[in-house]
């Protein structure tokens, strides 16, 4: 039965195995083998097998590898030494089987794979369209690995994982400490958080960190223990969580913003003492907007000013453009270049990506390619631009009377052709990906991947369009539109043109610049 929450919640933080994924299965099959295989071979009386519905649940379910280990073998009045972080998984020591364990689950996912619940997938999407903050945990150091796998990394805003707990010394559940860490990242409080675990042990540490909402999910019936913890409901699909993020939305019309440049000193202390992370669109926010898109042309002055910054900071460029025609307009090798709204991804350090599902569709992208110009050669002003994932149709030059002609042959084309989507600009139709895969996505994919963390860095994004809004909506730092689309925007701040943000980088340089000796 769905219950309405409150419309107070403002970010959900989601336990990864049994929650988002089904690895949790993978996980007990794991912990099976491997204490079957070492009980058997203890001398003396013979020990019972694990029992996954009583020992699993109890003893190991939603803790830590080497406390899962530690309290089976407690449960069972055995003993082994701590052993050494180098012990191998041959060492009978608790970091021994701990790392005997991860052994048997990495050969699991890479011969089973991972399964991702689609009743989550689903509300992973509404909740990002509702602007909700996303943070994933999990015991697990694999997390990343397995998010990757299943292709769900980007759609989280922070990840706190056993990586995490090793390296800042988080102790476990049932401690709350994972889940105040995330909250922490989150830039949320308590009481404005969900948390949706299905581990006794995380409702206990969420139910201790004095969260507004503990949603225990018992997708095979394990409601009671989960109550008996303190879940405030039981769900056993996601979506029977109902919440109204009406009041948590920060769209606003461009022109309430406050302007950038007057709040400098407001963007410095939301700044504080983390460093900068800068993100750009390139047309109309590094550029001027032209009617020809080949004369969106980078000044000398302009491209020294990116150099600088790049000395400082990490910087980005993500724009609709294909990867090869926006790093041939700017040429900083030294840069960050995510083209076709993301779905092609390269930087130094060999940084490249590209969008796999993205790749299977480039035929149709094809055949709609010559589809388009056929239709609309009629129309004078007209200008199509071809990109790796996209189809560009600019109508600047179009006369106004032949713009509803020009929308519908593009629509008549993309009849019946499900795998595409349009997508609106400042005179521009845009044919990509029918795929939830945008300028936000990529964002959030760069963030994690250059383990560029929340609590260290503050990621800027500055763009100008429709297509940007992505970003500024995924956005979990400082926004900022130039100019205006003619629509609400998730930006916080406003500049009024190029030369604005020019000034922006200015000052922000100026900021951060080391004091000269």
């Amino acid at each position: 039965m769905s219950e309405k929450l409150k419309p107070t919640i403002e970010a959900i933080i989601l336990d990864m195995d049994g929650v988002i994924t089904d690895s949790a299965r993978l996980h007990a099959q794991a912990w099976k083998q491997m204490f079957d295989a070492y009980l058997e071979k203890l001398p003396g009386k013979q020990q019972p097998p694990l029992d996954l519905p009583g020992d699993y649940k109890q003893y190991i379910d939603g803790i830590s590898r080497l406390d899962g280990v530690r309290t089976f073998l407690q449960s069972r009045n055995l003993h082994l030494p701590e052993g050494d972080p180098d012990d191998g998984p041959e060492a009978e020591s608790v970091v021994g089987l701990g790392k005997r364990k991860n052994a048997f689950f990495l050969e699991l996912v890479e011969k089973e794979g991972v399964d991702v619940f689609p009743d989550t997938l689903e509300m992973l999407k509404t909740w990002k369209k509702k602007g909700v903050k996303l943070a994933v945990i999990s015991a697990s150091q694999n997390c990343r690995k397995i998010l990757e796998s299943a292709d769900l990394l980007h759609w989280f805003d922070v990840r706190v994982d056993g990586e995490t707990a090793r390296r800042e010394q988080l102790p476990g559940k049932p401690a709350p400490d994972v889940f105040l860490r995330a909250m922490q990242e989150l830039r949320a409080s308590p009481e404005h958080t969900l948390v949706v675990e299905d581990a006794i042990a995380g409702v206990k540490a969420a139910k201790r960190g004095h969260f507004s909402l503990v949603i225990g999910v018992a997708r095979n019936g394990e409601a009671e223990g989960l109550l008996h913890a303190g879940a405030d409901q039981i769900v056993k699909q996601l979506t029977e969580i109902a919440i109204d993020m009406e009041t948590t939305s920060r769209v606003q019309l461009p022109d309430s913003l406050p302007h950038a440049l007057e709040g400098m000193q407001q963007i410095f202390s939301e700044i504080g003492d983390k460093k900068p992370v800068l993100f750009f669109d390139y047309d109309g926010t590094l550029t001027p907007i032209v009617d020809d898109p080949d004369a969106a042309i980078l000044t000398d002055g302009h491209r020294q000013v990116l150099a600088d910054l790049a000395e400082q900071f990490t910087v980005a460029i993500i724009s609709g453009r294909g990867l090869a025609d926006l790093r041939s307009k700017v040429r900083l090798d030294q840069l960050i270049y995510a083209g076709s709204h993301g779905f092609e991804i390269s930087g130094p350090h060999g940084l490249e990506m590209q969008y796999a599902p993205g790749q299977e569709i480039l035929p149709q992208l094809d055949e709609v390619e010559k589809a388009v110009k056929k239709q609309i050669q009629r129309i004078e002003g007209c200008e199509v631009e071809r990109k790796k994932y996209a189809i560009a149709v600019h109508y600047r030059r179009v006369e106004k009377t032949r713009v509803k002609e020009l929308k519908q042959a593009v629509r008549e084309v993309l009849e019946g052709r499900e795998q595409l989507k349009v997508g609106k600009g400042k005179k521009i139709l845009e044919i990509k990906p029918n795929l939830d895969w945008h300028k936000g996505h990529a964002l959030n994919w760069l963030l994690d991947k250059l383990d560029l963390a929340r609590s260290r860095y503050q990621p800027i994004f500055i763009g100008d369009d429709i297509t940007d809004e992505d970003a500024l909506r995924d956005l979990r730092g400082t926004g900022i539109l130039v100019g205006t689309h003619g629509e609400k925007t998730h930006a916080n701040y406003r500049l009024n043109d190029t030369e604005e943000v020019y000034e922006f980088l200015a000052r922000l340089h100026r900021w951060q610049a080391p004091d000269p000796k």
